[in-house]
C-alpha cells in the first residue's frame, strides 16, 4: 500500500480528520466488511443502558462539533 503517516508529527485536529476521511471511505464499502459476532452483543447492552436512563447520546455532528471545540 506504501502510505506512511507520523502520528506523532499531526496535531489532534489533523488526526482526527484522518479518522473522519477514513471513516468515509470505509462507508463507502460497508457492505464488503463484515462486523464480529460481539459488536451485536457491545450495541445490545449499549442500548439497554439507554433504555433504562443508565447512558444518553447525542448526535454525532453535535458530538464532533464539541471535539473540535475543546481543541
Amino acid at each position: 500500500m506504501g502510505v506512511a503517516i507520523k502520528l506523532e508529527n499531526l496535531t489532534t485536529a489533523e488526526k482526527i480528520s484522518v479518522m473522519e476521511r477514513l471513516w468515509e471511505d470505509l462507508c463507502r464499502n460497508a457492505s464488503e466488511t463484515l462486523s464480529p459476532p460481539w459488536h451485536g452483543d457491545v450495541l445490545a447492552q449499549r442500548e439497554e443502558a439507554v433504555t433504562v436512563g443508565e447512558a444518553c447520546f447525542i448526535d454525532w455532528d453535535d458530538a464532533k462539533k464539541k471535539i473540535r471545540e475543546s481543541l
